[in-house]
C-alpha cells in the first residue's frame, strides 16, 4: 500500500495566508477540509500552517509533517434520510510545525505579508487569561499571551500599518469566544505597556469574530483503519472519521465573507452580524435535545443517541419536545425552524456514530439548567406548559436517586449534589425534595420563588409517574 505525501498525491502551490493553532482531528475535519474545498472550486486560493501552541510532544503533529500535511476525512452520516460516505483527500495543510521547538520558522510565519486570518482551537482552557505571563518568552505559555505577542512583533515589523491586521476565528468550545480572546489580548498590552498606539491597531487592523462550530468528529478510525486504508488505498496513519453534517456560523464584522468567502464554494458557513441568536437556536434545539434524551432514554438502558432514537417513543417525544416546546421560544420563522430541527434531528439516525449517553449526561444537572430550564420559565411567562421538557428533570433525577430502572448508572457530575439528592430522597415528600435539589443548583436571575414551587410541583407528578409506571409507560401516557 502506497504511503501518503507529497510524492504520492501532488498537493497544490499554496500562498500560507492561514495560521492554525491546533493540530487536533476537529480543526484538520473542519477547517482544513473546508479550505481544501474552497480551494478546489477556486473561490480561494489560500495554504495552511499548522501550529502546535503547546510544548508538548505531539505523534500526531510529527505524523503530519511525515505526510506533508495530507491526510483523507472521511465522512459518514445521513443525507436526505438515507446513509451516505464520502472520502476527501485534504491538501490545503503546506506547514507543520512546533511554536517552541522551531520558533524562528514559527516568527517568520507571524510577519508574512500573505498571513491574514488566525484559527485556533485550544480547548476550552486555552482561552484563559494568565497574569504575569512572559511576553518575550519564545513564545508565551498561554494562548492569548501568544496572540499578543504575535500581534505585537508584525504591528512592530509593519510599521503599525493598518493592512498588515489580522482576523481571528476561534473554535473554542465558549461563548463570546473572539470577543473573550480579543479582551484578554488587550489586557496583556495594557498590563505590558505596549502603548496606546498599537492598543488602538488591535482595535480597527484587527478583527476578532465570535463563532460556533457543530460537527461530531469521532476521529482516527483505530478498530477498522485496515479496512478504511484499503479502500483510500494509501498508507494513511491520519485518517479523521467526521459526520456529513456541519455548519460554522461566524459573527462580526462582515468583512471576513471576503477574506475567507466559504460560502461562495457552497459550504455551510453562515455570516451574520451578531451570533447570539443563532447559538441559542443550536443549543436549545440540538444540546438541549441532547441532555432532554438521555436523561430518558438511560432509564430505558439504551446506550447510544442512535439506539435511543431507534426507540419509537423516545423519537416522538423529543420531536414532539422540540416542536411544540422550544420551536415556540426561539425567534425567527417557523418554516426555517422547522427545517433547521429537523437537520439536527436527522442526525440522531447516523448509524455510524457510536455517541454514548453516558458522556451526554457527564454533569448533566447544570447542563440541564442552562439548555432546558429556559425552555420552561419562557412557556410559563407566555401561560402555556412544558411537559415534556418538566418530563426531562424528572427523569433526570429519578436517574441520579438510584431509584431508576437502569441500576447500573453511575452519575459523573457534582458530587456534592448528587449526594445531596440521594440522601433528602423522600418519597412522601417529593416537592420538598425537589425544591432543595433545585434550591442547590444554580438558577437564571428569572427563577424566583413562585417558580420554584411550581417546578417542585410539576416535577413532583413527573417524578410518580416514573416510579409508579416506569419510563416506558410515562412515556405511554404523556405521548397518548
Amino acid at each position: 500500500m502506497k504511503k501518503l505525501d507529497a510524492t504520492t498525491a501532488p498537493r497544490p502551490e499554496l500562498p500560507i495566508t492561514i495560521l492554525q493553532f491546533g493540530a487536533g482531528n476537529f480543526l484538520r475535519a473542519f477547517v482544513d477540509w473546508m479550505i481544501t474545498l474552497a480551494n478546489e472550486t477556486g473561490v480561494t486560493h489560500d495554504g495552511v500552517a499548522v501550529v502546535q501552541a503547546t510544548d508538548r510532544p505531539s505523534r500526531a503533529l510529527q505524523q503530519l509533517s511525515e505526510q506533508d500535511g495530507l491526510f483523507h476525512v472521511y465522512l459518514e452520516g445521513i443525507k436526505d434520510g438515507r446513509p451516505v460516505k464520502e472520502v476527501d483527500l485534504v491538501t490545503s495543510v503546506r506547514s507543520v510545525l512546533s511554536a517552541h521547538r522551531q520558533f524562528e520558522e514559527y516568527d517568520r510565519l507571524v510577519i508574512s505579508p500573505d498571513l491574514r486570518i488566525i484559527v485556533s482551537n485550544t480547548t476550552e482552557a486555552g482561552i484563559e487569561f494568565v497574569s504575569g505571563d512572559d511576553l518575550t518568552a519564545r513564545p508565551p505559555r498561554s494562548f492569548p499571551a501568544k496572540v499578543t505577542a504575535l500581534l505585537h512583533r508584525r504591528y512592530e515589523h509593519f510599521g503599525g500599518d493598518p493592512a498588515a491586521g489580522l482576523s481571528f476565528l476561534c473554535c473554542e468550545l465558549i461563548e463570546d469566544n473572539g470577543s473573550t480572546l480579543r479582551q484578554y489580548v488587550l489586557r496583556h498590552a495594557a498590563d505590558n505597556d505596549l502603548g496606546p498606539e498599537f492598543d488602538e491597531w488591535v482595535r480597527t487592523a484587527c478583527h476578532f469574530y465570535d463563532t460556533l462550530v457543530d460537527r461530531i468528529v469521532p476521529g482516527f478510525p483505530q478498530q477498522e483503519i485496515e479496512a478504511v486504508q484499503a479502500e483510500i488505498g494509501f498508507a494513511d496513519g491520519l485518517v479523521v472519521k467526521a459526520e456529513q453534517y456541519y455548519v460554522w456560523a461566524i459573527g462580526g464584522d462582515p468583512a471576513i465573507r471576503e477574506v475567507l468567502p466559504l460560502d461562495k464554494a457552497g459550504l455551510n458557513v453562515q455570516f451574520m452580524d451578531d451570533i447570539r441568536p443563532f447559538r441559542l437556536k443550536k443549543v436549545r434545539i440540538l444540546n438541549g435535545s441532547h441532555t432532554a434524551m438521555s436523561a430518558i432514554a438511560l432509564h430505558l438502558r439504551c446506550e447510544t443517541v442512535r439506539e435511543a432514537f431507534d426507540n419509537p417513543q423516545v423519537e416522538a417525544l423529543i420531536n414532539r419536545l422540540v416542536a411544540d416546546e422550544v420551536l415556540p421560544t426561539l425567534e425567527g420563522d417557523r418554516k426555517e425552524l422547522e427545517a433547521f430541527a429537523h437537520q439536527i434531528l436527522e442526525r440522531f439516525h447516523n448509524p455510524f456514530l457510536q455517541h454514548r449517553l453516558e458522556d451526554i449526561a457527564l454533569n448533566a444537572l447544570a447542563k440541564w439548567t442552562t439548555r432546558n430550564l429556559p425552555v420552561i420559565l419562557e412557556r410559563w411567562s407566555v401561560h402555556a406548559q412544558a411537559p415534556l421538557t418538566v418530563l426531562s428533570l424528572a427523569a433526570l433525577l429519578v436517574l441520579y436517586s438510584g431509584r431508576s430502572e437502569n441500576s447500573r448508572f453511575e452519575p459523573r457530575d457534582d458530587q456534592s449534589a448528587v449526594k445531596l439528592l440521594c440522601k433528602t430522597f423522600d418519597p412522601e415528600d417529593l416537592p420538598g425534595w425537589i425544591t432543595g435539589v433545585i434550591e442547590c443548583l444554580p438558577m437564571p436571575a428569572t427563577m424566583n420563588a413562585a417558580a420554584v414551587t411550581r417546578l417542585s410541583t410539576e416535577t413532583s407528578h413527573a417524578v410518580e409517574l416514573i416510579l409508579e409506571r416506569g419510563m416506558a409507560g410515562a412515556l405511554q401516557e404523556l405521548l397518548a
